[in-house]
Parts: C-alpha cells; structure tokens; sequence
C-alpha cells in the first residue's frame, strides 16, 4: 500500500502541472482518436522537461510503484514511470538491470505510443540485449501489435551506438512490408543513424532493398546525405553514387 501511495503520490505531483489547451493539443498530435494508432490515449497536456523534472523528485519509486504508475490512462505519468527506469537502469548494477528489463517487457503493453518507445526501448532493452542473446527482438518485430515491432527496431538504437550494426539491418529488413507509417518512420530513422556509423552498409540496404522499401523510410533513412545525392537515392540512381 505504502508503494501505491508513492506512485499516487508522484501522479499528484504531475496533475498540479496540467495544462487543458496543451492537453488538447497533445491528443490531436498523438492521434488519440477513433482508429488512430494513439486510441484513448490522455494528456495532462506537460511539457518532457517538466515530467522529467517530477521524475527526479521520485527517482527512488520502488519497481512496483513504476508498474503502478504505468496503469495510468494518462501519457505522462506512464513517461515519467519509463524515466525513472531508464534511470535505476543507467545507475544499476546487474541484477538491478535484470529486474528493470524484466519489469519493462513484462509491462510493455503499456508503452503504448510512440514517445513512451522511443524514451525507454534504447535505453532499456537495448543495453541490456547488447551482450545477450537477441532472438526476443525478432520475435517481437513479428508481434501484430505495433509498439512490439517499434520495441524492436529502437532497441537496436543501443547496438548501433556500439557499432553492432547487423540487427538493425536485419530487423529492417524484415518490416520492409509493414503497413504502419510509424513504422517506416522508426526503420528509416534507424537505419539513418547506422549510416552515420556506416554509409557504406546503408547505401548497400539501400541498392539491395530499393524496390521493396517503402518511401518513407527511404526519405527518413536518406535525410542526412547531400542533396544532389538525396535526388539519386530517391530516383534509384546508384550508378551516379
């Protein structure tokens, strides 16, 4: 009860803070509607640096409290949840970290729109699957659920900021025929961030996958290049690379 209290008391914090226009707009641009990927999704309508902010005053929240405050219906106090893991993880020996992941992928049905990914999967399940075995990633890039498959792709953020590039390329390679733009989006961003690493390994992707990629991911993987060589790519004008 003690711990329950805590996140109550963590989610109060947050609540002092709303903003009803901000919120408002927060649910068109996180497409909360009928149909849409963020579907029932809420907002205190707060800004990342103030959830942040109320994250460090209850940095100490015990793992259950964590998994409390990601029932919430609002999107902020599941992202404050997420910043106070990413956090015990970065500051945790091994079992901390074993007990952080665990909690992460037992509760990511709950991260559950795209801001919640993209702060915790690089950061948490990334890191701890960079040493271990990572056949979890290709299971979940298969999830019919979508935030599973984005899980994946950003997971591999953490691999490529160690210059392990392959899963990335191959987690890529098998969502190329997925039909979410978010999607497309998280893959295209990934692979941009390989070829800063890589621009040989990407422009291979590129030349070899051209035909199947959607263009989505192909603007957002290309988006760092040089103009002129930007137009090649688009047009699929290798031989003038």
């Amino acid at each position: 009860m003690a711990v329950n209290s805590e996140a109550v008391a963590a989610e109060d914090a947050l609540r002092a803070l709303a903003h009803p226009g901000k919120a408002r707009t927060a649910a068109k641009y996180f497409k909360t509607g009928p149909g849409e990927y963020g579907e029932g999704d809420q907002f205190y309508g707060i800004r990342v640096p103030q959830v942040r902010e109320v994250a460090r005053q209850f940095n100490t929240l015990p793992l259950d409290g964590c998994v409390a405050l990601l029932q919430s219906p609002y999107n902020e106090a599941r992202l404050m949840a997420l910043a106070i893991l990413v956090r015990r993880f970065e500051k945790g020996d091994a079992a901390t970290q074993e007990a952080v992941y665990t909690t992460f992928m037992a509760q990511r049905h709950r991260v559950n729109n795209w801001n919640l990914v993209d702060s915790s999967a690089p950061f948490i399940s990334g890191p701890y699957l960079l040493e271990r075995d990572r056949a979890v990633l290709r299971k979940l890039a298969v999830s019919p659920v979508m935030w599973d498959r984005r899980i994946a792709v950003l997971s591999t953020f953490a691999f490529i900021r160690a210059k392990d590039l392959a899963e990335t390329l191959s987690l890529c390679e098998m969502l190329l025929a997925d039909e979410q733009d978010l999607m497309h989006k998280a893959c295209g961003w990934m692979l941009r961030e390989l070829g800063k690493r890589d621009e040989a390994a990407l422009l291979g992707f590129i030349r070899t996958h051209y035909s199947a990629m959607p263009r989505t991911m192909l603007r957002y993987a290309i988006e760092k290049f040089e103009p002129e060589t930007r137009k090649q790519l688009l047009q699929g004008n290798f031989s003038a690379l």
